[in-house]
């Protein structure tokens, strides 16, 4: 099992009471935080909250015990609001608990085969681009509640969704809507202000303002949506576990979402995982969190609980809180779990509006908005690939935006290396003996790939063939691929018919490799074969310009 090692079994060594003691009270403050932020997450998603809650506490906890990253507190994110309310929109909420499921059985399949580092392959383009797609989709989706709209159900599609919010407009609520703005001045200006008023700014804005917000409501019997008005209030206490029954065709249904969750879910949870070691210069290990976040992942959905991840600004509030331990994670589950024992029954006053505040004011500052203020001092292909991602996130799909954007990536790399790749004529001053005899011998040096992008490098000789030899220089190519070698093979067939002799110089090991597996050497006679360039036009000095 050493491919299956969690961070936790390697995070004990110099352990002391201090730094327990740490650990313990970041744990209790990042759980006290995530009570809002659960709930408000579950139920933008369509969710009950406590569907929030335990993915919270149970999620949280697993990632704890079995992930690889030290101090990343695990639960719902914000980015998922935007899938899992589709899902539940267009299958209905028991199958997103099989894509839940299945995004689990992908994600530990993912770190099972050492896939972790591939992820972070992904450009920022495409990170940015949906991120901010992500975060407009979700200010959109708490209009609603934002405002008071009378609107049963929102649809998921984004044209949908803002026809529904503009037919509907004129059923807001001056109640809510002045609860709501007052929230969110609050929560503004605490984050402006609070460190300037001692101790009680070490108490998180989210929860000034639920309380707050849930007392002002409560006394003034304000008439606006709770979470008691919609949902009953939430449990005292965590689920018994229930198996849910999975059938193939209701599999064959949702393996588009679940694939579209672990690929999110994989994305932000190590992207989470990179913040927190820049902040505590440790590294973590990318494959063992993808397993853990499967595990998690695979037994949510026996809690009704929805999706879980890396949460960026939870696991940055553990680490600046002192955390350097799994046990922050775990106690941070235990707060929640004692949370809802003790105070559930409050709950049912907590207004909705207080919640539609908190998340756009989360979706705002999720958003990477100086990217698109900075836009023109970036390059073309990255604007049009972050343009690209970001209309598509937020007009048609998370899923086709990234397919999208991995394409335009992928053409823009491939655009740029071959550009890097070019091909010299080795110069007459560095070998006098080539000086007048351009005819019968032309040596080229090639630099940069031969790969399937830049095999026009090889045609481009092709044109211009000499009379006698042609000799070309790998000696500064980095990198050949099966169809740059198989391009290399016919340049050589076509100099054959030619009557053009071809000599290979300076392959290195990767190119020597390449060479050895394409059967080049059984296609060429060893004498073909020279260590540099300078041994191979000696070698054609010899044979074609001694007579001269």
């Amino acid at each position: 099992m050493a491919f299956f090692r969690p961070a936790i079994l390697d995070s004990f060594a110099g352990y002391s009471r201090q730094q327990f003691s740490s650990d313990v009270l970041a744990g209790i403050t990042v759980g006290v935080i995530a009570l809002p932020l659960a709930m408000a997450f579950a139920i933008a998603s369509g969710l009950k909250p406590e569907a929030g809650i335990f993915a919270a506490i149970i999620g949280g906890l697993i990632v704890a015990l079995l992930g690889g990253t030290k101090v990343q507190i695990a639960g719902p994110a914000g980015a998922f609001i935007v899938i899992v309310y589709a899902i539940v929109d267009r299958y209905g909420v028991a199958n997103l608990l099989l894509a839940t499921t299945l995004s689990g059985v992908f994600l530990f399949l993912m770190g099972l085969f050492r896939l972790g580092t591939l992820v972070r392959f992904i450009p920022i383009a495409v990170i940015v681009g949906f991120t901010n797609g992500i975060a407009v989709l979700i200010i959109l989706s708490q209009i609603k509640d934002f405002f008071g709209l009378q609107i049963p159900q929102l649809p998921s599609q984004f044209f949908s969704m803002v026809q529904t919010l503009f037919d509907r407009a004129s059923s807001w609520s001056p109640a809510t809507l002045v609860l709501s703005i007052s929230s969110l001045i609050f929560l503004i200006l605490w984050r402006l202000f609070h460190k300037r008023i001692g101790k009680l700014g070490m108490i998180p804005g989210t929860i000034w303002v639920l309380v707050l917000a849930t007392l002002v409501t409560s006394i003034f019997s304000l008439p606006v949506e709770t979470i008691g008005s919609r949902f009953g209030g939430i449990p005292a206490g965590l689920p018994s576990p229930q198996w849910q029954g999975i059938t193939w065709e209701s599999a064959q249904l949702v393996i588009a979402p679940a694939m579209t969750l672990a690929l999110l879910g994989a994305i932000e949870s190590l992207l989470c995982a990179r913040i927190a070691d820049g902040l505590t210069h440790e590294r973590h290990r990318p494959n063992q969190e993808l397993m853990g976040q499967g595990v998690a992942n695979f037994v949510m959905p026996l809690f009704g609980g929805m999706p879980v991840t890396g949460t960026i600004a939870r696991t940055v509030t553990n680490i600046e809180s002192g955390a350097r331990t799994p046990i922050s994670a775990i106690v941070h589950s235990i707060t929640l779990l004692l949370i809802i024992v003790i105070a559930a029954p409050l709950a049912k006053d907590i207004p909705l509006a207080c919640l539609a505040a908190i998340l756009i004011f989360i979706a705002w500052n999720m958003g990477d908005w100086k990217q698109f203020i900075d836009f023109k001092q970036f390059r073309l292909p990255y604007r049009i690939t972050m343009i690209s991602v970001f209309l598509l996130t937020v007009t048609v799909d998370l899923t086709v935006a990234v397919q999208v954007g991995l394409i335009l990536a992928f053409v823009t790399f491939v655009y740029r290396i071959s550009s890097l790749s070019r091909i010299e004529t080795a110069p007459v001053a560095d070998f006098p003996f080539l000086e007048g005899q351009e005819d019968k011998v032309a040596a080229y040096r090639i630099y940069g790939a031969l790969f399937f992008g830049a095999v026009q490098l090889l045609e481009k000789i092709e044109q211009r063939l000499p009379q006698c030899a042609v000799v070309l220089d790998f000696k500064n190519v980095i990198y050949i691929d099966a169809t740059g070698m198989d391009s290399l093979i016919e340049f050589m067939h076509h100099c054959q018919t030619r009557g053009v002799t071809v000599y290979i110089c300076g392959l290195n090991h990767q190119t020597h490799d390449i060479a050895l597996r394409s059967g080049l050497y059984d296609k060429m006679s060893a004498e073909f074969f020279c260590h540099d360039l300078a041994a191979g036009l000696q070698k054609v000095r010899n044979a074609f310009l001694k007579p001269y």
